[in-house]
């Protein structure tokens, strides 16, 4: 039987692709403004949202997308205004996240280690079509927000006091920034985990960065990179019996050394390159005219 004949595998690939997209789209970002390990810290709040979804016998995707907005937001408040003990209040918050989702779901009578299992380390055979709204929903407003809002969400990411003075509302697009990526997470945790889903911001980013040579063309690189190892992944682990999320990173980590060993002869070749340009554009000397003539 083909894959694509499965109706929970056509879920699942479709799931992934959005995943492919999302995750990379907004890690680009995340990696340029050295905050990497934000959805892992984001990964650990949506848990409670889980755990509170199966308690109340409500969607855990929307309920875990909730909880990790709060938690984005909570997360900028700390950044802005905690200045002394802010690490600590993170570190309560991730922890006390992950906590609170494993307390929950043993509170419920519906949750079970098998599903929590599913939720931090992802799983194909759980997409359900009441999943794949939600995902295809909030996809579409990542999407939307990081190429729509590129050339904003580019500026703060390099400079924010230069973009605070071009009159940029820098406060307003870092709370964007923040939860798009909570939105990404949720996106994410059905097909890669709660666990690993930083990792599939981060790895096609710094992969795509090995070879590109713009922001732009890291962008768009890393999106690729994504879309190929979540769908190889994904369709992996369905003929190997493995974990979806484990096989989607260890795919992305195998592109990143490619492309890591690729990086320096490229470089080299681009130097090489560069400096036959600047010989080309030498400029010949000119026709002997009577006045070059020396006399004695």
């Amino acid at each position: 039987m083909d894959i694509l004949d499965l109706a929970f595998m056509q879920r699942a690939l479709l799931a992934a692709l959005l995943v492919g997209v999302t995750a990379p789209a907004i890690g680009t970002y995340l990696v340029q403004r050295r905050q990497a390990l934000m959805g892992d810290g984001l990964g650990h709040v949506a848990l409670t949202g889980v755990g509170l979804g199966f308690l109340l016998n409500e969607s855990p995707v929307w309920m875990a997308t909730a909880v990790c907005i709060a938690g984005a937001v909570v997360m900028e408040l700390i950044r802005w205004y905690g200045r002394t003990r802010g690490d600590i209040a993170l570190a309560m918050l991730f922890y006390g996240g992950m906590a609170g989702g494993v307390m929950l779901m043993n509170l419920s009578d519906s949750g079970s280690s098998a599903n929590l299992s599913s939720y931090l380390f992802g799983s194909i055979a759980t997409v359900s079509e009441e999943d794949l709204v939600a995902i295809c929903v909030l996809a579409a407003f990542v999407i939307l927000t990081t190429v729509g809002l590129r050339r904003q969400l580019f500026a703060i990411c390099q400079d924010e006091e230069f973009a605070r003075v071009t009159g940029l509302p820098v406060r307003m697009l870092n709370l964007l920034v923040a939860v798009t990526a909570a939105v990404t997470v949720t996106v994410a945790m059905r097909v890669v985990g709660l666990l690993l889903v930083s990792a599939l911001m981060v790895i096609p980013v710094a992969a795509s960065q090995q070879i590109a040579r713009s922001f732009k063309a890291t962008f768009a690189l890393a999106v690729g990179i994504g879309v190929t190892v979540t769908v190889s992944g994904t369709a992996t682990s369905y003929y190997a019996d493995v974990p979806s999320g484990a096989t989607i990173v260890l795919f992305a980590i195998g592109l990143f050394v490619v492309l890591t060993a690729l990086a320096t002869p490229l470089a080299k070749r681009r130097a090489g390159r560069t400096v036959a340009a600047e010989e080309c554009t030498l400029e010949a000397p000119g026709e002997r005219t009577a006045a070059d003539d020396v006399r004695v």
